[in-house]
């Protein structure tokens, strides 16, 4: 089972190579999923595409954003610093991911009266990360990388974290 320690981290240069990657390839979907969980801190720009879900809706929004992601290979969580609401994000996600999928299984098990027994619904495999460092590393090294970081503010990061 994981915990917010077993959790693994993904730095901001292996995330911006991904994301660049799929850019360049641009096959319709992307297969990365970014979720932002700041709250009222979330100012000063974000990751490009990223998708913000407070913290403080999080645990309303958990079964949407395991619908919408899905069919993502991977699903990146960050906050501002990534050490609290990030991994717990990222933590209560795999956990209700864990709980549907399994749910999910059990209901197609009753269906075909156990003739699928053991077989899942072929849930796609999704690697979960924690970004290394959040939004305030992040932006220390692409705030002004246009493709990469919307909304960027650089007067609000000058002088380092803000909040």
């Amino acid at each position: 089972m994981a915990t917010i320690s077993s959790l693994p981290r993904l730095s901001a240069i292996a995330l911006s190579e991904l994301i660049l990657a799929e850019q360049a390839a641009a096959k319709g979907d992307p297969t990365i999923a970014i979720i932002d969980v700041r709250d009222d801190d979330y100012i000063g720009g974000h990751i490009k595409g990223a998708q913000n879900i407070p913290s403080r809706t999080l645990e309303t929004m958990l079964p949407t954003l395991i619908r919408q992601h899905q069919d993502k290979e991977i699903v990146v969580f960050h906050c501002a610093l990534s050490q609290q609401r990030g991994p717990g994000a990222a933590l209560r996600y795999i956990r209700e991911r864990e709980r549907a999928l399994s749910k999910q299984k059990k209901a197609v098990d009753a269906e075909t009266d156990g003739a699928n027994e053991g077989q899942a619904t072929n849930p796609i495999e999704q690697k979960i990360y924690v970004l290394d460092k959040g939004f305030v590393g992040w932006q220390e090294v692409y705030g002004t990388d246009e493709r990469l970081t919307e909304g960027y503010r650089k007067e609000l990061w000058a002088d380092g974290y803000w909040g």
